[in-house]
């Protein structure tokens, strides 16, 4: 759940005039039209001890960069930092169509107050945005759920099974170890799990159609 957070926080950043912030703006989309298995054949090399981006930052400071994807109590957090990147960026664009479509009246209302900074974001800003926020925990949740294609890619659910997720043990039971029936019951559990989500997300969206109707 960091990514709507952390959408929000650039998408406000991004959203100010200042020059240059379409610049800025288009490298934080880039992930997102970047597709997953790219993205996690970028942070391996990244990721890369020898050769990668992480290892010439640490060589600078004089120090050896970490085997992030080889060790078992660091490989969660590469993969999920891997598969953060492209859901945050889907977050500030949702942030950001919340932002530009944000009431003047009530903006200005609140200046009128003299609310400003925290106090505008908090009680006038983010409540305008609660239906933004409810969309992108909803979709995030449902993608880190069927997360496949970066672990795939990124460490095969290694190292000593550190990084599996549901999605890839299905796919790891079905294909590799012949366990059929094991694998569709994965599946089951997976679908029953993002069916909680989905329709929590409907109900919310009926509820809201309701009040405003």
């Amino acid at each position: 759940m960091l990514a709507p957070p952390a959408g929000l926080a650039i998408a406000l950043l991004v959203n100010q005039q200042i020059r240059g912030m379409r610049i800025v703006k288009s490298l934080f989309f880039v992930p997102l039209v970047l597709a997953s298995v790219a993205v996690g054949v970028v942070l391996t090399w990244v990721y890369t001890p020898e050769l990668g981006l992480l290892a010439i930052v640490f060589k600078a400071f004089g120090a050896t960069a970490p085997a992030l994807l080889s060790d078992e109590n660091l490989v969660t957090f590469a993969v999920v930092f891997a598969a953060l990147w492209p859901q945050i960026a889907f977050c500030m664009v949702l942030y950001l169509a919340g932002l530009n479509s944000l009431s003047d009246d009530l903006i200005g209302a609140g200046r009128v107050d003299g609310a400003k900074g925290w106090d505008m974001l908090r009680h006038v800003v983010l409540p305008q945005l609660t239906q933004v926020t409810f969309i992108a925990i909803a979709i995030t949740a449902i993608g880190a759920l069927r997360s496949f294609d970066m672990v795939s890619v990124m460490t095969q659910g290694g190292p000593f099974g550190s990084s599996q997720v549901l999605a890839y043990q299905m796919y790891e039971q079905s294909i590799f170890s012949y366990r059929f029936g094991y694998g569709a019951a994965i599946a089951t559990v997976l679908f029953a799990i993002m069916l909680v989500f989905i329709l929590w997300y409907l109900g919310r969206i009926m509820q809201a159609e309701d009040r405003s109707a």
